[in-house]
């Protein structure tokens, strides 16, 4: 049954309830008492009769296999790709408003892929059935390109992530930790390496995720597509290297950006504390950039050593810290779901389904 509009209070749902980025999630539906009339969570059959605690009660976790999506509102998407590509057509076609963080629909030319302070318009211009969430490393790297291409222009890009291990959730976190707890009590112990290969343990990985035949991994090949599809620049020059790093949680990157017209570090200092949810750290000396143990705000992005390339000064050069869970998954992706749900009009919502 297709509802003719999303109420007030709509009944959520959230699929991969029991993941890290779903666990985040729901804590932040605590802190920001987002309203609803109902939250039911969903995941596989392993997690299934799990009691989770949210908003004072505790709620039951479904088997996804066996759950029916009818009835529900908005239905938010925290696994990986191979369940949202099963199952969000499913979701869709009972109504539901779909927000997914899995990536599996950051291509897709019907379903839109937004950063809301860059391109949250689209929310407003074309109600959407379904919209995707890019990447955490996705979101502070348009949010600053966009500014810098206004004020000064990009004409070139080179981003290196430092991620860490929770981008995995719980079992990269875990695996991280038996390796290393296995290392310190045995220096030559034969490492697990399940989710990362070789093991991360005391040891930095040249690249996320499988490499395709061109040499570039699936995780540098998102950014840049998605980066170009946010800012609607097909043809921008990004270059990305993307690194694992035996961090438990907290991404970082470097960015240097070659700008078309020379660059004022004061000028840069001022555009860069000008930008939503990022906080600039500039005091002296190496323990005054931000760090994911010391950043601060787990909710807004942080930057620091920046830095402007003196010949010609055309160009910059930043560090850039965030809570990978939080700022880059779970905040932004309920941000984006009050943006959809808020831009809904009365009516009866199509079935327009993902091929």
């Amino acid at each position: 049954m297709v509802s003719a509009q999303l109420p007030a209070d709509p009944c959520i749902v959230l699929v991969g309830a029991t993941g890290a980025l779903g666990a985040t999630v729901l804590e932040l539906i605590g802190e920001h008492r987002m309203r609803h009339r109902e939250i039911r969570l969903v995941a596989s059959a392993r997690s299934a009769g799990r009691r989770i605690p949210v908003g004072g009660r505790a709620e039951t976790v479904h088997d996804l296999e066996r759950f029916d999506f009818a009835g529900a509102d908005l239905v938010l998407f925290c696994a990986g790709e191979a369940v949202s590509r099963r199952w969000v057509p499913v979701a869709m076609a009972e109504g539901a408003l779909v927000v997914d963080a899995s990536g599996a629909f950051s291509a897709h030319p019907e379903i839109p892929l937004v950063v809301p302070s860059v391109n949250g318009r689209l929310l407003s211009e074309h109600p959407a059935e379904a919209v995707a969430v890019p990447s955490g490393m996705t979101v502070p790297l348009t949010v600053l390109l966009r500014a810098v291409e206004r004020w000064r222009g990009v004409r070139h890009a080179v981003l290196s992530t430092y991620e860490s291990a929770s981008g995995l959730g719980h079992q990269g976190v875990d695996e991280l930790l038996d390796g290393a707890e296995l290392t310190l009590c045995d220096p030559g112990a034969e490492l697990p390496a399940e989710r990362f290969s070789p093991a991360l343990a005391f040891n930095v990985l040249p690249a996320v995720d499988q490499l395709l035949e061109n040499g570039a991994s699936r995780q540098e090949t998102r950014l840049v597509q998605e980066t170009r599809r946010v800012l609607e620049l097909p043809d921008v020059d990004v270059a990305v290297t993307c690194v694992r790093v035996p961090v438990v949680s907290g991404h970082a990157a470097t960015l240097f950006v070659e700008t078309d017209a020379p660059v004022d570090r004061p000028g840069l200092l001022e555009l860069l504390a000008s930008l939503p949810d990022l906080v600039v750290h500039d005091g002296e000396g190496p323990g005054s950039a931000p760090t994911p143990l010391t950043a601060g705000d787990p909710d807004r992005f942080h930057v620091g050593r920046v830095r402007v390339v003196p010949y010609p000064a055309r160009g910059f050069l930043l560090w850039l810290v965030f809570d990978n869970l939080r700022a880059g998954g779970a905040s932004t992706l309920l941000r984006i779901a009050r943006m959809a749900l808020a831009s809904r009009a009365p009516g009866e919502r199509p079935k327009s389904l993902p091929r």
